[in-house]
C-alpha cells in the first residue's frame, strides 16, 4: 500500500512557496491601481491556505523516506497538481478564462511549452504577464530545485526525483544530488540574469526583458507581445536565438566548466551533434529560401536563425511569418521538433542524446544485417551502450512516436482538421509552442480548438515534459500491488 502523506506534505510546501511568488505580480498590479492584483492576492491566500493545511496534515510524514513509487507520484502530482492553483489568476483577473483555457495556460507554463489560448497580450497588466514568465522559469528546472529543497528533509536520495523527472546528469559532477542542485541553479539564475540585461541593454522595456528573459533560458517561449519577437527586430533576435541554444544544453556540463573542467561542454557529442543539425538545418532552409523567392540577406538569415533555433529548443518564440514560408520550411521545423535539445536541459522533446543513440543503433544493426558474422558493439562518447538501454531508448523513441499518431487521430476525431491536429499534438508533446495550421492561422494562438482538443493537448504536454514512461507505469497495475 503506498503511502500518500509524504507526497501530500511536499505539495503543500510547494503550493506555499507557489502562493509567495504570486505575490510579487499581486505587488506589481495593485501598485499599478489595477484590480489583478487583488485577483493575486487571493490566488496567493487560497493557495497557500491549501498547501498549509496540507502540509499541517501530513507533518508526521518527516518520520519517513519516498521510495521509488512514491518518487514517481510525486513527480505526476507536481505537475498536475500545481497548475491547479497556478491558473487561479487566470479566472480571477484578466485575461478571465475558463477553466479549460487556465489550466491549459497554466500547464503550457509550467511544462514550457509556450502555446497560449490568449490574444491581446500586449494589453495584459504587468502582473499577468509576469506571471506568465514566472510560470516558465519555475517549470523549466525551477519545480525541480524546489522539490530538491524539501527531498533532504524527507531523508530520501534526491537522485530518485531526478530520475523519474527525465533528468539526466551525464555523470555526476558533485557527489550528492543535492550540491548538484545548488549548482544548477546558481547556473540556471547565472544564464537568467545575463539574458535579462542582454535584452534589456538590446532596447527592451524592463517587463520585456524579464518575462522574456525568464522564458529564453527556460526554453519556454511565453512572450509579453502578440508579436513575439518580430516586436524586437535586429540585434535582440541574434541575442534570442544565442540564449535559447545555451538554455538547451546539459546544465551539468555548465557545473563542469565553472568547476574546472573547460572542454567538456565542446567534448560533449550532444553538444556537438547539436550544434552541427542546427548549422545544417539554418543553411539548408536559408538556400531554399534564396532559390525561391530570392530572399536572404540579413533579414533572412536573421529570421531563419531564430526561428529553427526556437523549434529546436522547445522554446516557442516566432519572428516574422515562419509559417509561411511553404512546405521545406515545415518539414525541416518539425524534424528539429522531434529531435528537440540536449539530455539534462529545459529543453524536451525526444533529445538529441536519444537520438543519436537511435541512429547509431540503427546503423550497428543495419551492418550486422550485411555482415552475418560480425558483432557491431554500440558505443557511445567512448563508453559500451548496454542492451538494457538500447531497448529502454528504441521503447521510448517507439512510445513517443505512436503517442503523436493516437493522440493526432483523437485530435481529429475532436472536430480538428489534421494539419492543425498533427502540429497541435507534435508542438504540445514536444513541449515546442508553435502553432501551424487553419485554426492557429487567424489568431496564431490556439484559443478557436475545441475544449475536448485542449484538454488531449494538456495530456500531451503532460507526458512530454514527464517523459511519457513516468506517466504509463502509474497506471500499470503491478505499479499499485507491488
Amino acid at each position: 500500500m503506498v503511502d500518500f502523506r509524504p507526497i501530500a506534505y511536499l505539495i503543500g510546501r510547494m503550493l506555499i512557496v507557489l502562493a509567495i511568488l504570486m505575490l510579487a505580480p499581486a505587488i506589481i498590479d495593485h501598485r499599478a491601481g489595477l484590480e489583478n492584483g487583488a485577483d493575486f492576492l487571493e490566488s496567493a491566500i487560497f493557495t497557500g491556505g491549501i498547501g498549509g493545511l496540507m502540509a499541517l496534515a501530513t507533518r508526521n510524514a518527516l518520520r519517513r523516506g519516498l521510495d521509488i513509487r512514491q518518487a514517481y507520484l510525486l513527480t505526476a502530482a507536481i505537475w498536475l497538481g500545481l497548475p491547479l492553483f497556478a491558473c487561479l489568476p487566470f479566472m480571477l483577473g484578466a485575461p478571465g478564462l475558463n477553466f479549460t483555457d487556465a489550466y491549459f495556460e497554466a500547464v503550457s507554463g509550467i511544462t514550457t511549452t509556450g502555446s497560449t489560448v490568449i490574444v491581446g497580450l500586449d494589453s495584459l497588466p504587468a502582473g499577468m504577464n509576469l506571471w506568465r514568465g514566472m510560470l516558465n522559469w519555475i517549470g523549466g528546472l525551477g519545480i525541480a530545485f524546489i522539490a530538491m529543497i524539501f527531498l533532504p528533509i524527507m531523508r530520501v536520495g534526491g537522485m530518485q526525483f531526478f530520475r523519474t523527472e527525465g533528468f539526466d546528469t551525464l555523470g555526476k559532477a558533485l557527489p550528492r544530488a543535492t550540491d548538484i542542485a545548488r549548482a544548477l541553479l546558481a547556473v540556471y539564475a547565472g544564464l537568467t540574469l545575463a539574458c535579462i540585461l542582454t535584452y534589456a541593454a538590446l532596447g527592451m522595456t524592463a517587463l520585456d526583458a524579464i518575462v522574456n528573459g525568464a522564458a529564453t533560458i527556460a526554453t519556454g517561449g511565453f512572450s509579453p507581445s502578440d508579436l513575439s519577437f518580430s516586436k524586437y527586430p535586429g540585434a535582440p533576435e541574434y541575442a534570442g536565438a544565442i540564449f535559447m541554444i545555451l538554455g538547451s544544453l546539459p546544465y551539468i556540463r555548465y557545473v563542469q566548466l565553472v568547476t574546472g573542467r573547460s572542454l567538456s561542454v565542446l567534448r560533449d557529442p550532444q553538444v556537438q551533434a547539436f550544434v552541427i543539425w542546427l548549422v545544417l538545418a539554418v543553411a539548408a532552409v536559408s538556400l531554399w529560401r534564396l532559390a525561391a523567392s530570392g530572399q536572404m540577406g540579413g533579414p533572412g538569415l536573421r529570421e531563419t536563425l531564430f526561428n529553427l533555433s526556437s523549434i529546436l529548443t522547445g522554446t516557442g518564440f516566432f519572428s516574422g511569418s515562419f509559417g509561411a514560408w511553404g512546405g521545406f520550411a515545415l518539414s525541416v521545423a518539425f524534424m528539429l521538433g522531434l529531435i528537440g535539445g540536449c539530455s539534462g536541459s529545459s529543453s524536451g522533446a525526444l533529445s538529441v542524446f536519444r537520438v543519436q543513440l537511435a541512429w547509431r543503433a540503427l546503423a550497428a544493426q543495419i551492418a550486422e544485417i550485411s555482415h552475418p558474422d560480425r558483432v557491431v558493439p554500440l558505443r557511445y562518447a567512448g563508453v559500451a551502450v548496454g542492451q538494457d538501454t538500447i531497448s529502454a531508448m528504441m521503447l521510448y523513441v517507439t512510445g513517443y512516436i505512436l503517442t503523436i499518431g493516437v493522440l493526432s487521430v483523437a485530435m481529429t476525431l475532436v472536430g480538428v482538421d489534421l494539419e492543425s491536429a498533427l502540429f497541435g499534438i507534435w508542438t504540445s508533446i514536444g513541449n515546442i509552442g508553435y502553432g501551424f495550421g487553419p485554426m492557429t492561422a487567424a489568431t496564431g494562438t490556439f484559443r478557436d480548438f475545441p475544449d475536448l482538443a485542449k484538454w488531449i493537448m494538456t495530456l500531451a504536454m503532460l507526458l512530454g515534459r514527464l517523459g511519457l514512461l513516468a506517466v504509463f507505469v502509474l497506471v500499470l497495475p503491478r505499479f499499485w500491488l507491488r
